[in-house]
């Protein structure tokens, strides 16, 4: 596989997981990525924002950005769920691994492979 192949699929396995981290840093390295960013350099990047502390806004943007995929799809009672757990989560009361888990096992109902193969799924499936 050609460098920019290799990372194109490295971004792809690992973009929810840098915007869980860093919505700013998700951004920085898009920016980069649209120039030549060798996959050593995209590597780096993708590093240093994983060592941002998540928090609870950027952990909900990235599962927001996840529920995306599956919000036209779903049915009522999944909707609700969904609801119901952000809520939970946004109030402190549950963990944002409920939610993760959750989205993966939609991901997984729905086959949405592009969601399946993320790292950040990978880790609550």
């Amino acid at each position: 596989m050609r460098e920019r192949g290799r990372t194109e699929q490295m971004w792809a396995r690992e973009k929810y997981r840098v915007m869980f981290h860093s919505q700013k840093h998700y951004n920085e390295i898009r920016e980069a990525l649209k120039g030549k960013c060798s996959y050593e350099e995209a590597e780096a990047l993708v590093n240093g924002a994983l060592a941002v502390p998540p928090t609870k806004g950027s952990m909900m943007n990235a599962i927001d950005h996840m529920w995306g995929y599956s919000r036209k799809i779903c049915d009522e009672d999944e909707w609700m769920e969904y609801k119901r757990l952000k809520e939970e989560f946004m109030q402190g009361r549950a963990g944002h691994e409920t939610l993760l888990a959750f989205i993966g096992g939609l991901a997984h109902k729905y086959r949405q492979h592009y969601l399946l193969n993320s790292s950040l799924i990978e880790e609550y499936r």
